[in-house]
């Protein structure tokens, strides 16, 4: 009987630890935090994106961290494999709005239940509030780990401790120090999926006003460089929400590159509308509040908080009677509605991210197995590798993926493939 020891029991982790069970090995799993699947259990605000229900080239597309990487992970074991499991494990799931894939319960608490209950009932072994300091190594061959209270031997280790972003949840980025101490290379760490600070003072005036169904791009060297369609948020700071969240993958990559000069934000709030469309649009509401002041004949048009805000940008007067707006004000109007500009000024702190863009160099594991290519009898699962995806339930199939295929390697070998 093979020993395989799992370090971490986030989404990566449990899924390794208990597909390795599964499949006859003794396994133990070895958690620094007092209780498993910690950041899993804030996914979604605390539902649990298990996955999503798109197709897997989706999934490619939807991670811009080194996502042909996983190619391989998800011909083994695709979003259809992992729901098949899960209901064989009683845990019943549901369709969203986008794909996105939930527990029926929206409860993440119940999903790492089901783990805990399966992991368990399969015999495998948890050791909470025991932290890994490195990894033994021979001859570039896994021997085990050494953690904070005792020595454990092995036939292979999965390092599924994830990245550096919620750091509460046990994610400090010990994983990166293991691996290097053992001969990895660690790329270039950043967050992604995180909020964007903003230069304009106004936004604390708009904080925790959401808007729905517009488009938000990125703006560098005059040219648009990514767009998403969705809803945000305005905050104190700056801007959150699902794509805003997404964009700041591509902005985390234009502040590395050199002599991109300041980085613009664009928020269309007509996105569905041309240009001439909006022009109409706005003309026929002047003649149904023609005696109006411009503030009090925009209500059909905005939210109310976001009125002022939008008549100071187009330099126009509030108090002026609609009846009296010229023309050139009116497409200056039209201009701002489509083209909001925001000034790029910071990222959010790391620890803020969902997830932790770079991480142990894909390049230096075997796609098809997830075994490293440096040390033998080591795998790497989840976010300590150079993955990361967006938001919609991508970033827990890469992790869930991931597990599977290293714990199904790590056991069976060259069998697994059969």
């Amino acid at each position: 009987m093979k020993h395989i020891i799992v370090v971490g029991a986030g989404a990566a982790g449990l899924m390794a630890a208990t597909i390795a069970a599964r499949e006859g090995a003794k396994v133990t799993l070895l958690e620094k935090m007092n209780m498993i699947g910690k950041k899993m259990g804030i996914t979604g605000k605390g539902r649990c994106n298990i996955t999503n229900d798109a197709p897997i080239n989706d999934f490619i597309a939807k991670t811009p961290g080194n996502g042909k990487f996983l190619m391989s992970a998800y011909q083994q074991f695709d979003n259809r494999d992992l729901l098949d499991l899960l209901h064989d494990w009683k845990l019943a799931t549901k369709v969203e709005r986008g794909g996105r894939v939930f527990p029926v319960s929206d409860s993440a608490l119940e999903v790492r239940d089901m783990f805990m209950r399966v992991f368990k009932g399969y015999g495998g072994t948890l050791h909470l509030n025991e932290a890994v300091k490195r990894i033994l190594v021979k001859d570039n061959c896994v021997q085990g780990v050494v953690t904070d209270k005792e020595t454990y031997y092995g036939d292979a280790v999965i390092l599924a401790t994830g990245g550096l972003s919620y750091p509460l949840t046990g994610s400090t980025g010990d994983g990166y120090a293991m691996a290097e101490e053992v001969g990895h290379t660690v790329t270039d760490l950043r967050p992604s999926l995180v909020p964007l600070e903003t230069k304009e003072a106004w936004v604390k005036d708009l904080m925790g006003l959401s808007l729905r169904n517009v488009e938000l791009s990125v703006v560098a060297k005059d040219k648009v460089q990514a767009k998403q369609f969705g809803e945000m948020m305005f905050t104190h700071f700056g801007i959150t929400g699902p794509i805003v969240l997404s964009l700041s993958h591509t902005v985390g990559k234009l502040m590395k590159k050199k002599n991109m000069g300041a980085i613009q934000l664009e928020i269309n709030l007509k996105q569905a509308l041309t240009m001439e469309q909006l022009d109409q649009r706005i003309q026929r509401d002047f003649v149904t509040y023609s005696k109006k002041q411009l503030a009090n004949g925009l209500k059909d048009l905005l939210p109310q908080r976001l009125i002022p805000v939008i008549i100071e940008l187009a330099k126009l007067e509030p108090d002026k009677f609609i009846n009296q707006v010229s023309r050139e004000e009116r497409q200056r109007l039209v201009h701002v509605l489509q083209h909001m500009p925001l000034t790029f000024k910071q990222m959010r702190p790391i620890a803020e991210a969902i997830v932790t863009a770079g991480g142990i160099s894909v390049k230096e594991f075997v796609p098809k197995t997830m075994e490293s290519k440096v040390i033998k009898g080591l795998y790497g699962a989840g976010e300590v590798l150079d993955i990361d995806a967006f938001t919609g339930g991508y970033n827990l199939q890469a992790a869930f993926a991931t597990g599977y295929v290293a714990a199904r390697h790590a056991v069976l070998g060259d069998e697994a493939e059969q």
